[in-house]
């Protein structure tokens, strides 16, 4: 099974570098990339200031694998990458990422909104939604 879960926010760098590592593959004519930020919401007066995620990775990283397998099934994909953050991600940073790849732009599209929905209503991944006063309260995904 890949790698899907980072400590900490995703960094500017490992996506970077994700794209990079893709250009000596020739068969590819398209790319997509989601990538989640934590925003600054306000919820009754107090402002979010970071989220901390945790997941129940053993369930989580099965379901993602059946996620993947679904991908390439349902789409004529040459790769596909889902990462996401576990522990505490501050306001601003990127907490999701998702990297797509495929011969023709439509795949890409598709498949890009396909697997953010899947992850969203599928994986068990949690979020402590963190305000200024280190109070907190579970988040709920929209």
């Amino acid at each position: 099974m890949k790698k899907t879960f980072l400590e900490g926010a995703i960094a500017s760098e490992f996506i970077a570098e994700s794209i990079a590592k893709h250009q000596s593959k020739h068969s590819i004519g398209a790319h997509n990339i989601f990538l989640g930020q934590v925003r600054s919401d306000e919820i009754e007066g107090k402002q979010v200031t970071a989220i901390e995620y945790s997941a129940y990775e053993e369930m989580a990283n099965e379901k993602l694998h059946e996620i993947r397998e679904s991908a390439f099934e349902k789409f004529d994909l040459t790769c596909l990458h889902i990462y996401h953050s576990l522990g505490r991600v501050k306001v601003g940073e990127i907490c999701f990422f998702v990297f797509v790849s495929a011969k023709r732009r439509m795949q890409v599209y598709e498949a890009t909104e396909y697997l953010v929905n899947q992850v969203k209503e599928q994986v068990p991944i949690f979020g402590k939604e963190i305000f200024e006063n280190e109070d907190f309260q579970w988040k709920v995904n929209s």
